[in-house]
């Protein structure tokens, strides 16, 4: 799986939804515990994401895979890998990439007539200080993905799950935590992507709008991991007071 350059032709979503149902919330709220819980673990060794996926690559090579041969859990389907672009290749926050990805492992046949192929989920967009700052979408040629539409890719997301001790336990904590903390925005950014798809194939009837080099960030949102949280705390005191009202 590739990546190239980081230019979109979408605007940027601006989401943080409202009115979610308490027990959602109380999901996200469980996963930013654990999410600073394994930044904290991180920190007190002075580590943190991206010094975690890249301490057991040997030496660092842009656009190579961390860690070599990525990371796959085959009970769930789950793959991810981290990898950085050169400078003149980034956005301007951006140090690098998780690219996170989920296997049908039931078999059932895809589009294209694949069964179980990856199909790529989420990017997560890194700072050089290791914290989180976007979330994006990619068309499918940037990580020759198995294309599946925005609903089954976020049903597959459910079962993400990476139990085993590679690259680091912590970071694999991390990054399944993350999915759930940023799960709501994940699924309007998939919607996003597969709008974007829609809107480039009416503009450009003639091309194979899934092989188009003109398109390939296809959704992104920039995030605040401190600010999330806060916000998170917030709806949750919401949703608290409608359940003490009912």
């Amino acid at each position: 799986m590739s990546g190239n350059g980081m230019t979109s032709h979408e605007p940027p979503v601006d989401f943080e939804p409202a009115g979610l149902p308490f027990a959602v919330l109380q999901h996200m709220a469980d996963a930013a515990v654990e999410v600073v819980d394994c930044m904290r673990e991180m920190h007190e060794v002075g580590s943190n994401p991206v010094n975690e996926v890249l301490r057991t690559g040997g030496d660092f090579t842009e656009w190579d895979h961390y860690p070599p041969g990525d990371v796959t859990d085959r009970t769930s389907g789950a793959l991810y890998y981290f990898h950085a672009h050169a400078p003149g290749d980034r956005e301007e926050l951006d140090y690098g990439h998780f690219h996170i990805f989920m296997r049908d492992v039931t078999g059932r046949i895809d589009e294209g007539g694949q069964a179980g192929g990856p199909s790529h989920v989420i990017a997560i967009g890194m700072n050089e200080l290791g914290m989180p700052v976007r979330l994006f979408t990619t068309n499918r040629w940037v990580t020759d993905e198995t294309w599946r539409d925005a609903d089954r890719v976020a049903a597959l997301l459910v079962q993400f799950a990476m139990d085993n001790d590679a690259p680091s336990r912590v970071l694999n904590r991390w990054v399944a935590a993350m999915l759930k903390l940023f799960g709501p925005q994940i699924e309007r950014l998939l919607i996003e992507r597969d709008h974007a798809i829609a809107q480039w194939r009416e503009r450009h009837p003639s091309a194979d709008v899934l092989e188009d080099r003109d398109l390939e960030v296809t959704s992104s949102l920039s995030i605040d991991l401190q600010g999330h949280v806060a916000w998170l705390d917030r709806q949750m005191d919401v949703a608290g007071g409608r359940i003490a009202e009912a």
